[in-house]
């Protein structure tokens, strides 16, 4: 698949998630507004859904880069790394980004932005310091490959719609424990005892089932970006190289969550998801697939 295709292919998929993630919305209000005879429960999910998505599409890089506590910075600070960036987005055809730099000596890396034109790359002082040119140019790629490819917008989607169904799933299993019956005047007895089976299996399996399809997305995203940026550079050892130090270095990433780690180069909270030897429900809840596959895989490509 051409790398014009992958971009349409991901533009497509970003309103695909949309509209999944809005009808489990729906689905948990509208569930939730029969079982208490409230149609405002519904109205409030969506509205809530829709609100936190406008917020998150435009300003998710921004919030991301406050909670890690990075510092932008320019040619005059950062003149090496600013014309790395700059000459391989000569090279890709992409506007540079902003440069942000997090103060933690774990090496680790990740693009976020909503578009080209609205893109953020960040690096660690760690990574900087521990790989060499060749190394670092080919993590460059790889973040420049998810900017290119609108990994980025996927990614913020996803992110920010599994949260969003996370707090509302919770939200509604709490009412569901500890704010009383329903209505008395919403029908028999065992239409509310169906109800409440269903708000509480919809409660549960929703945010299990965004998860998981946030951790799939990111996967997936991963071994797209590789590949590209081996192609961008045209030294998929440099990158295979880089993967392996990042993933060998025991330090955590303090400025790393949860919500988070998925957008990393690498899990910068140094789960079990470097070696290749797992079972099939360890893969389903990494965020990255494992180091070693894709190590196997830039080796294996010719260029």
């Amino acid at each position: 698949m051409l790398t014009y295709d992958h971009i349409t292919k991901n533009k497509r998929e970003s309103w695909l998630l949309i509209f999944i993630f809005l009808i489990i919305i729906t689905a948990l209000g509208w569930v939730f507004s029969l079982y208490y005879d409230q149609p405002v429960i519904l109205y409030f999910a969506v509205g809530f859904s829709l609100l936190t998505s406008f917020i998150s599409y435009y300003f998710s890089d921004s919030i991301t880069l406050a909670l890690s506590e990075a510092k932008e910075i320019d040619r005059q600070t950062a003149p090496e790394l600013y014309r790395l960036v700059e000459n391989l987005c000569i090279a890709a055809g992409l506007p540079t980004p902003k440069i942000y730099i997090i103060d933690d000596t774990a090496p680790n890396a990740f693009a976020t932005g909503r578009d080209p034109e609205h893109a953020v790359v960040c690096f660690t002082t760690g990574i900087l310091q521990k790989l060499e040119k060749v190394e670092l140019e080919g993590v460059v790629a790889h973040e420049l490959s998810h900017i290119g490819n609108y990994d980025i917008r996927v990614m913020t989607l996803v992110v920010v719609l599994v949260g969003t169904v996370t707090l509302l799933a919770d939200w509604m299993l709490r009412a569901t424990f500890w704010g009383g019956r329903r209505r008395s005047n919403n029908g028999g007895g065992n239409l509310g005892t169906l109800l409440a089976i269903a708000g509480l299996i919809l409660a549960i399996l929703s945010p299990v089932i965004a998860t998981l399809i946030k951790l799939a997305v990111s996967r997936k995203r991963e071994f797209l970006a590789d590949s590209s940026g081996a192609l961008l550079t045209r030294y998929p050892e440099g990158l295979a190289k880089a993967l392996e130090k990042i993933s060998s270095d025991t330090e955590p990433l303090e400025a790393a969550n949860k919500a988070t780690a998925h957008m990393y180069i690498v899990s910068p909270l140094k789960a079990n998801e470097k070696t290749g030897k797992q079972s099939w429900l360890t893969k389903m809840f990494n965020t990255h697939p494992p180091v070693e596959e894709r190590i196997k895989k830039l080796r294996e490509m010719n260029l």
